[in-house]
């Protein structure tokens, strides 16, 4: 931003004022581009050798309540499987 509009204007504390204006603008924060490395090729899983080798488990909650009164799932998933 600053390289552009140095070509036409000019101002005291002008980089600083372009700065602090990018930063609080909205626009700017939701498509600006993350200049990141990338993660670097994937590993696969190793893949269990018997069911219910590898499990995980979890708890989903604050569902609305059924006609039994209850309000969450126990959700159980077998990689292998």
């Amino acid at each position: 931003m600053y390289q552009d509009l140095k070509q036409r204007f000019m101002w005291t504390k002008m980089k600083i004022e372009i700065a602090r204006c990018v930063t609080k603008c909205d626009t700017y924060q939701r498509v600006k581009v993350v200049h990141l490395k990338t993660a670097g090729p994937l590993h696969p899983l190793l893949v269990p050798s018997w069911k219910w080798d590898d499990i995980s488990m979890d708890f989903i909650v604050g569902l609305p309540n059924t006609s039994k009164g209850f309000d969450s799932i126990w959700a159980i998933v077998d990689r292998l499987t």
